[in-house]
């Protein structure tokens, strides 16, 4: 089959205002290129600026909610009369309501528009924390996380929708990533501000602060957010009758997951993610118990590094995949190719990520007292600017090859790693006890490795792969 602009199986030239003819068989791909272009122009860099920084702000929070409550689960389990493993289901839990909650709130962005979805998502989430922070049983504990996971579960897959509403191609990647730096400031002090309320206070503290975080992003998002979803798409979806809402499958959108391109670069996104995870869920039992570290604040110290990672990783993954996106386009002279950005990706896929999980292992088997705790807090650390490295390309990949589906792809990718990270996760004690943490963190090294493999393979084959399930792929003129 040929490339031809209004193909999506394999390239597409971009065209710029010299390739706008009078007459032809290209103009009217050209015109509706550039009246999709001007959609880029309604907001100022600066109100792009402020929106981004709304946005963020409304991006940490799904990472407090799930950090802070890491070190808090052996006070929890006291408290509550239970076990560390019992405890550490609220992190599956939350983890597996995210999933739902993604769907469910990016369905309705691409239908209803962006702004709206806050509306709902934001008081789930308040109200789910003022239940967390008043729970007297694991029962309740679970129910509540339930609600407040599935009212935070919003901020990533509407707000990377958001930023592709916004962003040309050239420049999403690097928004994306300082989108997810800013966001993962979250992840770098969720912890120790979980510790240190636990330490110091108690963990309900930390869920008061949280609704109250929830709380002003709704308030700052009624004043400040304007709809950003393309008007002319959001005024024939208008037309639905009033409670069209009720008919609407937020599972749908898992459809997606049938094109190999998406179902591999998920996989290889979860892979690297599962370290992240392997690492930091155990941490009170794997370095604090080898370590001889039982303060909650100091263990909630530990996830610093791997916080700080993630802020360095973010915008840096975005700016190589939007470099390789230019570089790859202009070698070809004009022709785009969407797998171009996922060439950012193998130095994390195949080196920082696995290695660091794989490090540390070894660290806290064979190095005992302070000079072990440095390494980790390296290995830490490395393994956060990996972890980005591998997800950010793959995030703006994602909106690149489905821009008009943005926040349902995010959403569904997310959906999927959730509920597998949400089935590891509830495991990984059980299998440190069994096995050691040496054997689990090499066994989780190797999936990551395979990761790089899929990558590697949408990188080489992603056109073909395209041509076999086309689930309404982007062109240049569309993007």
């Amino acid at each position: 089959m040929e490339a031809t602009e209004t193909s999506p199986l394999l390239a597409v030239r971009i065209l710029d205002h010299s390739d706008v003819a009078p007459s032809g068989p290209c103009s009217e791909d050209a015109i509706a290129a550039a009246k999709h272009d001007l959609l880029y122009d309604r907001f100022s860099p600066r109100q792009k600026r402020a929106i981004l920084l709304l946005l963020s702000w409304t991006g940490i929070i799904p990472f407090l909610v799930s950090g802070s409550f890491v070190p808090c689960i052996p006070q929890i389990a006291r408290e509550l009369d239970s076990t560390g493993s019992i405890v550490n289901l609220t992190v599956s839990i939350s983890l597996a309501s995210s999933a739902i909650g993604s769907l469910t709130w990016a369905t309705y962005s691409g239908r209803y528009g962006r702004h709206v979805v806050y509306f709902g998502s934001l008081p789930c989430l308040c109200i789910g924390s003022i239940g967390v922070a008043s729970a007297q049983s694991v029962p309740e504990l679970l129910s509540w996380r339930f609600i407040q996971a599935f009212g935070c579960s919003s901020a990533l897959s509407v707000g990377g929708a958001v930023i592709g509403d916004i962003y040309r191609l050239e420049e999403r990647g690097t928004a994306i990533g300082f989108f997810f730096a800013a966001s993962l400031f979250g992840a770098a002090i969720a912890p120790l501000f979980g510790g240190i309320a636990a330490h110091y206070a108690s963990w309900r503290h930390g869920q008061w602060a949280i609704f109250f975080m929830g709380l002003s992003a709704l308030l700052f998002i009624a004043k400040w957010l304007p709809e950003t979803i393309d008007p002319e798409v959001l005024k024939k979806r208008e037309s639905y009758k009033r409670f069209a809402f009720l008919k609407v499958n937020p599972f749908a959108s898992l459809a997606l997951l049938r094109s190999p391109n998406l179902m591999l670069v998920t996989l290889a996104g979860t892979a690297g993610l599962l370290t992240d995870f392997v690492l930091l869920i155990p941490l009170s039992y794997t370095i604090g118990k080898r370590y001889n570290i039982s303060n909650e604040a100091l263990i909630g110290a530990f996830f610093i590094p791997a916080g700080t990672g993630n802020i360095i990783g973010a915008p840096l993954a975005g700016w190589l995949s939007d470099r390789a996106v230019v570089s790859w386009r202009k070698r070809r002279g004009g022709v785009w190719m969407p797998e171009d950005r996922l060439r950012a990706t193998p130095w994390g896929a195949g080196l920082m990520v696995p290695m660091s999980v794989l490090l540390s292992g070894l660290t806290i088997k064979y190095v005992p007292g302070l000079p072990g705790i440095i390494l980790n807090l390296m290995w830490l650390f490395m393994n956060g600017v990996g972890v980005d490295i591998v997800l950010t390309p793959a995030s703006a990949y994602y909106v690149d090859i489905l821009h008009s589906k943005s926040a349902e792809i995010m959403a569904a990718s997310a959906a999927f790693r959730a509920i597998i990270i949400a089935l590891v996760t509830a495991g990984v004690l059980p299998l440190i006890h069994r096995i050691g943490v040496t054997a689990t963190d090499a066994l989780f090294a190797g999936i990551a490795w395979l990761g790089l493999g899929m990558f590697l393979l949408v990188i080489r084959y992603g056109d073909r792969m395209r041509a076999w399930v086309d689930v309404g792929f982007s062109t240049a003129r569309d993007n």
